[in-house]
């Protein structure tokens, strides 16, 4: 059977959990053993595919199309491995699941309640990960234990502790250790009343992580201190990760300090220490003080940080790659429309679009990308941005003056992005909404083929809307080569803009597939053209 991590939050919520557990991840992959990941997310939407990115940021697609928490691509990215709907669990999904149960008698007549049958579920799901091929199971639970509704999770863990045994369990908690500006103190108050609403679960760290700022002296002293006061036996159990430059520097404080040896000997595992050379090579260029390239980035979320997570780790990856460092601009396209577009464009290297819904902001994106395309800037237009893309250019180059989405004007007289027939014929279930990996075959002379280095490959799409068929040749009659389309719908995958040093819109979402040690390409071919335009 698997062991188990379960990493809790404090009461102060962005800690980064997330990323803690996906460094711990990496470092225990890089000790040889095989590591899988969950997210639990306590809300009572099924998944955050309906969710405002202002209430949730990103939605992270997968593979196999599930609409997840962003920090699944946390777990892609550090361990360099696909996630799928197994990796994930919301409330909708445990309550649904229940109420299912029931009507089809699965509980023969049973009164169903909280406790056993909302907690024997989340038990399943999680249980479901441990196999032989897997030694750890590393479970994020999101939230704090404060949150009301993360009680039913805390008491769940509890009765899995006692099912499969405290061996085979380490809890780490995770929580801020703020410094007093007016006096210099470190206060650990926040993170020790957090450690005592687990313990009414019965429930006791095996060791916490505490997060602070750099200016935070943190210790020997501090770390015994918040030992006695959280129940830990010494203060090795206390794991200190200050502000970083770069998040991919965690595996190694990790290591540095001690979180591997500790898990090691609780689950009684002869592993070796891990071999981090490489993973070091790589934080060392991330934190290397190349020359800067400014990126746009204009969408419509762009007031919430991680709304556009994927696409900003996408473009420092392939900035490290390319020995440049990314100043990232994220603009809001209600901005351009109110401002105009110099005011924020002017010096730009590189132009994104990226994915969004809606009509809000999208006058902003069209005059962002006539912007990029009349003044020779790298674009790179992602979902909702090569549809901006194709509209723009329907507009202003073949002169379909009223041409449109028909999610904005169900009634254009040019609908050049549409919802096609053969899109639903080909999502199941009679969506119609592409979700998940995809195919796609190359224009042999396209500038997409050269720069992936192959004629077939497959991206993760989330969108309802495509290029419309119709105006094919009216579109590579007027310069716009239709680079890439899926073989067995013939949609449209890619289009590239000729007589252009870098101007490329996908309806897929590459930053998906984009890694630290593995950039996507389009964003290498993105980067590598803005390094080399003259401003």
């Amino acid at each position: 059977m698997s062991k188990f991590v379960f990493v809790t939050g404090g009461l102060i919520e962005n800690v980064g959990k997330g990323v803690t557990a996906s460094a711990l991840a990496r470092l225990l992959k890089n000790s040889g053993l095989k590591v899988d990941m969950l997210k639990v997310c306590s809300y009572l939407n099924i998944d955050p595919g309906t969710m405002s990115p202002y209430q949730h940021g990103e939605v992270f697609v997968t593979e196999d199309g599930s609409e997840t928490d962003l920090d699944l691509g946390n777990y892609e990215r550090f361990l360099d491995e696909d996630m799928s709907r197994k990796n994930y669990l919301t409330g909708g999904m445990v309550y649904s699941s229940v109420i299912n149960k029931e009507r089809l008698g699965k509980y023969v007549g049973s009164t169903v309640r909280v406790i056993p049958q909302i907690t024997s579920e989340i038990k399943d799901f999680i249980l479901n990960l441990s196999n032989d091929e897997t030694d750890i199971v590393i479970v994020e639970l999101s939230g704090t234990t404060s949150d009301y509704e993360n009680g039913v999770y805390l008491q769940a863990i509890k009765q899995l502790v006692s099912e499969i045994g405290n061996e085979n369990v380490f809890l780490l908690h995770m929580g801020v250790v703020p410094k007093l500006e007016t006096t210099g103190e470190v206060r650990i108050e926040i993170l020790e009343n957090s450690v005592q609403r687990l313990n009414t679960f019965g429930l006791v760290p095996d060791a916490i992580v505490c997060r602070t700022v750099n200016t935070v002296v943190f210790t020997d002293e501090v770390k015994r201190r918040i030992a006695r006061r959280c129940s830990l036996a010494n203060g090795t159990r206390v794991i200190h990760v200050q502000n970083l430059d770069t998040i991919y520097e965690v595996p190694i404080i990790l290591q540095n300090e001690g979180l591997d040896q500790l898990l090691f000997t609780k689950f009684n595992i002869d592993a070796p220490k891990a071999d981090l050379n490489t993973w070091e090579f790589m934080v060392k260029n991330f934190k290397e003080n190349y020359p800067e390239i400014r990126f746009c980035v204009v969408g419509k979320y762009t007031k919430v940080n991680d709304a556009y997570l994927s696409i900003e780790e996408a473009i420092k990856h392939a900035c490290t790659y390319n020995q440049v460092r990314a100043k990232i601009d994220f603009i809001d396209a209600e901005d351009i429309e109110e401002y105009g577009v110099e005011k924020f464009l002017k010096g730009a290297k590189a132009i994104i679009v990226p994915p969004g819904w809606g009509s809000r902001g999208v006058n902003g994106m069209l005059t962002a990308v006539q912007y990029a395309r009349e003044n020779k800037i790298p674009f790179l237009g992602i979902g909702l941005g090569m549809q901006m893309a194709v509209i723009e250019f329907a507009r202003n180059v073949i002169k379909y003056e009223s041409a449109n989405t028909t999610e904005i004007d169900p009634n254009t007289e040019f609908p050049v992005i549409d919802v096609m027939k053969e899109q639903k014929a080909i999502v199941m279930n009679g969506k119609t909404m592409r979700l998940g990996a995809y195919d796609c075959v190359f224009d042999p002379n396209s500038k997409s083929q050269t720069l992936y280095g192959q004629e077939l490959i497959s991206e993760r799409h989330r969108h309802r809307y495509e290029f419309n068929s119709k105006y094919h040749e009216k579109f590579e009659e007027n310069g716009m080569t239709l680079a890439g389309m899926n073989p067995q719908s013939k949609l449209i995958e890619i289009i590239e803009l000729q007589n252009h040093p870098f101007f490329v819109g996908v309806t897929f979402e590459p930053e998906c597939k984009s890694r630290p040690n593995k950039p996507h390409p389009l964003f290498l071919g993105l980067v590598n053209t803005a390094k080399s335009v003259r401003s």
